[in-house]
């Protein structure tokens, strides 16, 4: 038997307004997104095609990108303590990569989370989610899972948690099909907010037709020194920075 404890309040609701829109590879099946330095450095998923880039925001270029072995599906990604951190799907396995070279230097496994998902990190863990509702905590020097939290509005579980985020100390997650964003409390799970985009899924069908249920809206990315915030999706021709706005 087990109990479930929900959330004392309901989540504050956001709205966005668009800042800026940018090109982004429509052949980019966006995993994890994550500013560094200037950058974009984004992993795109699907067996055979998954790849790490380097990306020029305001042209859309790749600079620089390396392929994932063809028998692994890339999931999330993070830079922590200047290595890149990059999931598998179904693996159970991530890898870790020279920031400057690309180069594969070691791999690590997570046998207690379902699967790999979305990938972020505070200033001591990489913080993982697995298509759950539960999101993990690694120790970054022993790559070991350490403790799991879980999502909860006041009504129910919020599952399908995808790409990570870490802003101002609350994890922004892609609820997965859902073009939306949640807001969670690391500390407790609460659900503190969440954000509808499906009007940026909306914007990109004016100029390309969407797969349903699978092109959909996956990649958070925030610049901190210049409070840019970042999202895009799996094939969208655009990156759009935006900004979230409370509901009234």
């Amino acid at each position: 038997s087990f109990i479930e404890v929900l959330a004392n309040k309901a989540p504050i609701v956001y709205h966005y307004k668009i800042i800026n829109e940018y090109p982004h590879d429509t052949k980019a099946y966006t995993q994890g997104l994550e500013y560094f330095n200037g950058f974009l450095y984004e992993t795109t998923g699907r067996k055979g095609q998954s790849t790490l880039r380097k990306v020029e925001i305001k042209t859309g270029k790749v600079l620089q990108k390396v392929d994932l072995d063809k028998k692994y599906f890339g999931e999330g990604m993070t830079i922590f303590n200047n290595k890149i951190h990059w999931l598998t799907w179904q693996a159970k396995k991530g890898f870790v990569y020279n920031l400057e070279t690309f180069k594969q230097e070691k791999e690590f496994a997570y046998n207690k989370s379902k699967e790999g998902w979305g990938l972020t990190h505070n200033e001591a863990e990489l913080i993982k989610s697995d298509g759950t509702n539960k999101i993990w905590f690694i120790d970054p020097v022993t790559l070991k899972e350490k403790k799991s939290i879980q999502a909860y509005t006041n009504k129910y579980a919020v599952k399908d948690l995808n790409e990570l985020e870490l802003i101002d100390g609350k994890i922004y997650a892609n609820k997965y099909q859902q073009n939306a964003i949640v807001i969670i409390d690391p500390s407790t799970g609460i659900v503190e907010g969440i954000a509808n985009l499906k009007g940026l899924k909306k914007e990109m069908e004016k100029t390309q037709k969407l797969v349903a249920q699978d092109e959909v809206l996956n990649g958070i990315a925030y610049d901190v020194e210049n409070n840019r915030l970042f999202v895009t999706g799996k094939n969208w021709g655009k990156l759009f920075e935006i900004e979230l706005v409370k509901k009234q």
